[in-house]
């Protein structure tokens, strides 16, 4: 089996973690095809189309380290919560997945311990490695998400999703809107999960941290991505730079939840 995780070394001192939790639709072979046609393969409900390359040039632009996951959502998302009860999907926007049909909670907890569990220890130590040396790092977290969802038409370009910090996700909505791109605000969905990455590593550690969602017919190609983490990366410049980003601050716990789909 492959490694479940990709980490790409960064400047110990770049403040900046840059995390992609659905970055591949890769399932391992141990698991077949889960039962899925390939076509399913290519569609949001294996991966978040565009994120991964987003987050590799902007891990090159910034000089920053990043952790990408190496596996489907299909088989687990890692975005979730350890006991969230859709960490593994028996069904995901119309599509029954027949290889998670009967997962019970022994397979549940194997794929957490093979999966699930390897990224978050990888996106921890890359944060514990920047805290000891440099100045505490922000993270930013890319997705993506659908532009139609059950029929509705999404017309944001971005999306910032955020909880209790506001110190990267409030700059970061006005430069992005000066530039002209119209932003989602908490929207298509409220960014406060609990147990999610950020809530975990984020808001638990006192961290500034902003989700960032692309809309994926806009990062649906080579082009695209390029284009988009470009105006991404020249709005999140400045508001890394800021002082009091990288401060740490400790934050309520609010429960979260989570509204739409993909």
């Amino acid at each position: 089996m492959n490694a479940p995780v990709e980490s790409i070394p960064g400047r110990p001192d770049a403040g900046v973690l840059f995390i992609c939790d659905h970055a591949s639709n890769h399932v391992p072979p141990e698991y077949g095809d889960l039962g899925l046609p390939a076509e399913q393969f290519r569609r949001h409900i294996a991966w978040d189309i565009g994120a991964a390359d987003a987050t590799r040039l902007l891990a090159a632009r910034f000089g920053a380290p990043a952790v990408l996951t190496r596996f489907s959502r299909l088989l687990i998302d890692a975005n979730r919560g350890g006991d969230d009860p859709t960490l593994v999907m028996k069904i995901s926007d119309g599509a029954i997945i027949p290889g998670n049909a009967r997962v019970d909670g022994a397979e549940i907890e194997r794929r957490k311990r093979l999966f699930w569990t390897p990224y978050r220890e990888a996106v921890a130590a890359a944060l514990d490695g920047l805290a000891a040396r440099g100045p505490a790092p922000a993270i930013v977290s890319l997705h993506s998400f659908t532009p139609v969802w059950k029929g509705v038409a999404r017309p944001w370009q971005i999306a910032a999703l955020w909880d209790l910090d506001p110190r990267v996700a409030r700059p970061l909505i006005e430069a992005l809107r000066r530039d002209g791109i119209v932003v989602g605000d908490n929207e298509p969905y409220d960014g406060a999960l609990e147990g999610d990455t950020l809530y975990d590593l984020g808001t638990g550690r006192g961290l500034a941290h902003v989700l960032v969602e692309f809309r994926q017919d806009l990062v649906g190609d080579p082009a695209g991505v390029a284009v988009w983490a470009g105006r991404l990366g020249d709005a999140l410049a400045p508001v890394l730079a800021a002082p009091g980003a990288h401060m740490i601050r400790h934050y309520g716990s609010r429960a979260g939840r989570r509204t739409g789909g993909p």
